[in-house]
């Protein structure tokens, strides 16, 4: 359309992602350092994010092209929300066939695979774009399929790419095990208004057939403005304002056109609502709140397919926000139950224990009692005695009688009673 007007060999603010038009800023560098520096260092997770339009698409292009043949590279792009369909993106990708097989079967052929290649010396990548749409359970899925090692490293490289909204499901409790597993994360800022004119001539000069035009720095700025940066509005700003000079013949760009530009674009609502493009995080919140009313039939009939969806998803995430609940509340119990349990074995232990000392403690006054038997050698047995013997008196058979007294004598002989004489009474 205009590219003969301004000597172009093609339109160089092109929405679709080329690698040959990558402008090499300082986010874009950095970003593509962290992405070598994961694939090269066989890290755990490399997890990249940017806004909307910041270029995110371009510059896995631009890495995937730098790889060498030692890299076997898995790309799912399409919106995946069950674990399953995500292994089968996976296998399809690298050439494999599910052929409807089981989940057992399909991770045991994709492990199988992995080994193959790690025995030929390729590294195996999975690269994971639109992150941010993955359900809970297809992150978790993903965070299983990184347990696939050997005893030094990793079969498999995972990249995640997608929007700031990513950033809020790894936060998220529940995913807490693949957060620990992150070893490289970069976030995409948007450009400043120096990179930003820099990045306009940069394309210009990129497909120029001659000596490439060049937008002014006041009209850059203007369109840094509108932009904030981002490349994906800075690219339908300029390619508009192409459009726009080509219409009325101007050769060269200037301020008052520029905003000619802005105004209709505005006007037309192409650009959109103005947004912050250097946030981090999502703005919508990473819990969502639970329904205490009815939904009213007049909202139901004005949602679109994609809230439907996006209702879906969150009930989906708030089911299994409550069954991992459950689940951690049913632990906690069995837990509680076998403390008390160990705690009434204890106490049975000790007293049976105590039961124990006290019975031991009353016989053996009773063992000490009693004669050792058989008894020793050199010693007599007792000698039994007789009862008679036992009772017999201290002085013999012969008991002394008791002497009577010299009064008693005196009256038996006075009143005439004989008193018998014994011979020790002389």
């Amino acid at each position: 359309m205009y590219e003969r007007f301004y000597r172009l060999r093609e339109r160089p603010f092109a929405l679709t992602p080329d690698p040959e038009y990558l402008y090499p800023s300082r986010v874009h560098k950095e970003a593509l350092s962290y992405l070598r520096y994961g694939i090269e260092s066989l890290a755990g997770f490399v997890v990249v994010t940017g806004a909307i339009g910041s270029g995110k698409t371009t510059l896995l292009q631009t890495m995937m092209r730098g790889l060498d043949s030692r890299t076997t590279v898995a790309r799912v792009e399409e919106r995946v929300h069950d674990p399953r369909e995500l292994i089968e993106s996976a296998m399809i990708d690298l050439g494999l066939e599910p052929n409807g097989a089981s989940k057992p079967a399909m991770l045991k052929e994709f492990g199988e695979f992995l080994v193959n290649e790690r025995s030929a010396g390729r590294i195996v990548l999975l690269v994971i774009d639109e992150a941010q749409n993955l359900s809970l359970p297809a992150l978790e899925e993903i965070r299983m399929l990184s347990n696939l090692e050997t005893e030094k490293s990793k079969l498999m490289q995972i990249i995640l790419v997608g929007q700031p909204d990513l950033r809020d499901k790894l936060d998220r409790p529940e995913l807490e095990q693949l957060r620990q597993r992150i070893t490289v994360s970069y976030h995409l800022d948007a450009l400043d208004a120096e990179e930003t004119s820099h990045y306009i001539n940069h394309r210009l000069a990129r497909a120029a057939l001659g000596t490439p035009m060049e937008f002014p720095r006041e009209v850059t700025d203007r369109i840094h403005a509108r932009s904030g940066g981002v490349p994906r509005l800075i690219n339908v700003i300029a390619d508009a304002t192409l459009v726009f000079g080509y219409g009325e013949e101007r050769s060269e760009i200037n301020k008052a056109l520029i905003d000619e530009v802005i105004t209709d674009l505005d006007a037309t609502g192409v650009l959109g609502p103005r947004s912050n493009p250097n946030r981090h995080e999502s703005v919508v919140p990473p819990t969502a709140p639970i329904a205490t009313a009815p939904v009213r039939q007049e909202q139901a009939m004005h949602s679109t397919p994609n809230a439907a969806a996006d209702r879906a998803r969150t009930a989906e995430d708030e089911k299994l926000r409550r069954e991992l609940a459950d689940l951690d509340r049913s632990l906690k119990k069995r837990e509680h139950d076998m403390t008390l349990r160990e705690r009434e074995l204890a106490e049975q232990r000790r007293v049976l224990a105590d039961q124990f000392r006290l019975l031991k403690t009353q016989t053996q006054p009773q063992a000490a009692g009693a004669a050792a038997w058989p008894p020793a050698s050199g010693t007599k047995p007792p000698v039994a005695h007789s009862a008679q013997q036992m009772h017999a008196p201290a002085f013999g058979p012969y008991a002394t009688k008791r002497r009577s007294s010299l009064w008693r004598r005196v009256k038996n002989t006075l009143l005439g009673t004989p008193e018998r004489v014994l011979e020790d009474s002389l």
